[in-house]
């Protein structure tokens, strides 16, 4: 059981029958009145984050979420389908639960998916993802009115901002956290 005070940014819980993780966390110390904590907690089902204040006292169930390896096989715009790739067995994820990873995800990606009581709830990418691009403007020699930069449209229909060198058919490294370019593959 975890006590207020240690949900720290990262942990995941039980609260209210679903799972949770601590996005943000502030303690405010009273006195001999005991403290009160702030959190941000994100539902790993629905994806919503909610605010939360609890005492110090108040007490949660840690949340049991596993992970396993999966090729990441197709979509239906709606949902996206895996293979573990230990028992070949196919699960799929509501568009909604996915919360943008799936601007990163090629055909047979091997992914990581978070599994609660068994139904897989979200995946964890890598921090570095290599697309390639499908649709860029040429770049101007001397154009420096935009920074350097211009628009690209990527594989998986993402749209970053990449300098004026990249073209067409070029594999970029895209930082999965930021969506920004890196550099290319």
């Amino acid at each position: 059981m975890y006590n207020a005070s240690d949900l720290k940014i990262g942990k995941k819980f039980i609260m209210d029958g679903s799972p949770y993780e601590c996005v943000s966390y502030a303690q405010k110390v009273m006195g001999r009145w005991g403290s009160i904590i702030n959190i941000k907690a994100k539902n790993l089902l629905t994806g919503s984050t909610i605010p939360k204040t609890f005492s110090d006292h108040d007490r949660f169930e840690p949340a049991d979420i596993t992970t396993n390896n999966y090729d990441y096989l197709y979509n239906d715009w709606e949902n996206y389908f895996f293979m573990n790739q230990s028992t070949f067995e196919q699960v799929e994820i509501d568009k909604k639960a996915l919360d943008w990873a799936e601007l990163f995800l090629n055909d047979w990606d091997k992914v990581q998916l978070q599994e609660f009581n068994w139904n897989p709830i979200n995946v964890q990418l890598d921090t570095v993802c290599i697309l390639e691009v499908t649709e860029t403007p040429p770049g101007e020699k001397g154009d420096t009115a935009t920074w350097g930069k211009k628009p690209a449209t990527l594989t998986t229909w993402l749209i970053i901002q990449v300098p004026l060198f990249i073209k067409v058919w070029d594999k970029l490294k895209i930082d999965t956290r930021t969506k920004d370019y890196m550099s290319r593959a």
